[in-house]
């Protein structure tokens, strides 16, 4: 795991609740999809970044993190190690405030580069597990 307890609460409680969820589709038996409730549940406005840019749980998608037209607060990735890199890249030229890896998504050099840009960063992380092991409550989802 990459991220103490510290930066996983501040990235779920503090760095804003816009987050892009990379590789989320409506596809209901990928992790993605079940993560992304658990964030709706938690009071995150949750924004589905997919190739086919398709509507998951009532939010447009768009096809990369640049279509977005609004500002992005946390980047969760859900892709294969080797694309997640770049994806961290885009994070940053977004401008976004955090990166988050899902389990099993690991780069050490976009760790590194992601942290030297001054993002908070999480690696081979779950947020669906992390907010109820910190007894964080859910607030009024969207």
């Amino acid at each position: 795991m990459y991220g103490d307890t510290e930066t996983i609460r501040r990235i779920l409680t503090e760095s804003g609740d816009t987050w892009a969820v990379v590789g989320l589709s409506t596809n209901r038996t990928r992790a993605a999809y079940g993560v992304a409730a658990v964030l709706r549940r938690f009071g995150k406005r949750v924004v589905p970044v997919h190739p086919k840019a398709e509507t998951v749980h009532g939010e447009q998608g768009y096809t990369t993190l640049a279509d977005i037209p609004f500002p992005v607060d946390v980047v969760d990735v859900f892709v294969h190690s080797e694309l997640a890199g770049d994806i961290a890249d885009q994070a940053v030229a977004k401008g976004a405030k955090a990166v988050w890896f899902q389990l099993g998504v690991v780069d050490e050099d976009a760790y590194e580069r992601t942290r030297a840009a001054g993002l908070d960063m999480v690696m081979n992380v779950c947020p669906a597990i992390e907010i109820p092991a910190l007894g964080l409550s859910p607030r009024h989802g969207r």
